[in-house]
């Protein structure tokens, strides 16, 4: 998503393991507050149960944060980006479990990634998408602000564009 020159790239936590980690936090501090401050604990497994974690690139002042988030609150620095070399767009697929009365399915889901890259081998996750051709217009308007150059590795054999 792009927002304020801003893209923001987020981890979805699973429904089930959100609902559980809210339910921990509230029974913590529940429990804090009326019996017992030990309860806190409860709280603290929650928080990391509910929590999620993504990035953000600032494409004006060409900085970024990886951060961790919960209730809307990001827990991250900005620093400056560094020399990038290039943005990187794979596919890749994005599985999923799901449990219920004794029985789990897996599914897997297609999903396309970009990357910057810089120190030939070191990532920044920038981007996720279902889609191809959101993720190459994203690319595009990546490529286009920090002024590097996307490597098209959708295919056995990588392209430079």
């Amino acid at each position: 998503m792009i927002k304020n020159n801003k893209i923001r790239n987020v981890k979805k936590v699973p429904i089930m393991k959100a609902l559980l980690g809210f339910t921990l936090i509230f029974l913590g501090l529940f429990g804090a507050v009326t019996t017992n401050i030990f309860s806190l604990v409860l709280a603290g497994m929650g928080i990391f149960l509910a929590m999620s974690e993504g990035s953000e690139i600032d494409l004006e002042t060409k900085t970024y944060k990886e951060f961790y988030t919960i209730f809307g609150i990001d827990l991250g620095t900005w620093k400056n980006l560094p020399t990038l070399e290039y943005v990187s767009i794979f596919r890749t697929k994005e599985n999923s479990r799901v449990q219920g009365m004794g029985a789990s399915a897996n599914f897997s889901n297609p999903i396309f990634l970009l990357n910057v890259f810089y120190d030939r081998n070191k990532k920044i996750e920038a981007y996720k998408t279902e889609e191809i051709d959101d993720a190459f217009k994203m690319a595009k308007i990546i490529a286009n602000a920090l002024q590097i150059d996307i490597l098209d590795a959708t295919e056995r054999e990588s392209k430079w564009i």
